[in-house]
């Protein structure tokens, strides 16, 4: 019995709750969160027309196509998340080194952060939020949840990204390999493990 439930045996609808709730926390950690509505104004400074040297652009990020104007030295990082709102992708040392910007270029990985959104004009970009359907999780997706493949969840995000890239890579069969093909990726919490036995459940299928 947990602390919850001695604290309030004969409230079985308290537990459902707290059940409910933290079942939707790991699906917004896995999926980035509610994806922006389109429809509505980016408050973005980066998106204004009147920034001295701003250049036209079209990023297609998750199959939609957005044309913007920005400041050409915007990183591809910083456009998805303060320019189109798409905030699943995260800023983490913003030098390369931890793998939470990870994003698809043409269905091959990038640290957004190390590059500038020019470099992608109308390249195919796919974010976190773009890997699951509207009806079901992306398998790597479930597979971190099934798992326990995160914990802050603050580089889930760029972890999983790598780990559907890895999917088409020549990573060899064992957990070293994947190890080593996952490098790049910087959990701080540790959940090096788990992480790792979500991305063999998705490669090797039972």
């Amino acid at each position: 019995m947990n602390e919850y439930e001695q604290s309030n045996p004969s409230d079985p609808g308290r537990r459902k709750f707290l059940i409910k709730m933290g079942s939707s926390a790991a699906v917004t950690v896995l999926t980035g969160g509610a994806s922006p509505r389109h429809d509505e104004p980016q408050a973005a400074v980066a998106d204004r027309p009147d920034i001295q040297g701003a250049v036209p652009i079209t990023l297609r990020i998750n199959g939609k196509d957005h044309h913007l104007r920005i400041d050409p030295r915007t990183t591809l990082l910083d456009c998805i998340r303060e320019v189109v709102a798409f905030t699943g992708t995260k800023k983490g040392c913003d030098h390369g080194q931890c793998g939470a910007c990870t994003v698809h270029v043409n269905g091959r990985r990038v640290n957004s952060c190390l590059s500038l959104a020019l470099m992608h004009d109308g390249e195919e970009i796919t974010t976190i939020e773009g890997l699951r359907t509207p009806d079901s999780l992306h398998p790597m997706q479930a597979a971190f949840l099934a798992h326990d493949g995160y914990q802050c969840g603050y580089c889930t995000s760029g972890q999983i990204m790598s780990a559907v890239a890895l999917l088409k890579e020549p990573c060899g069969p064992t957990d070293a390999d994947v190890k080593e093909f996952m490098s790049g990726n910087i959990c701080r919490c540790g959940a090096y493990q788990n992480i790792v036995a979500a991305i063999q459940q998705v490669r090797k299928p039972s």
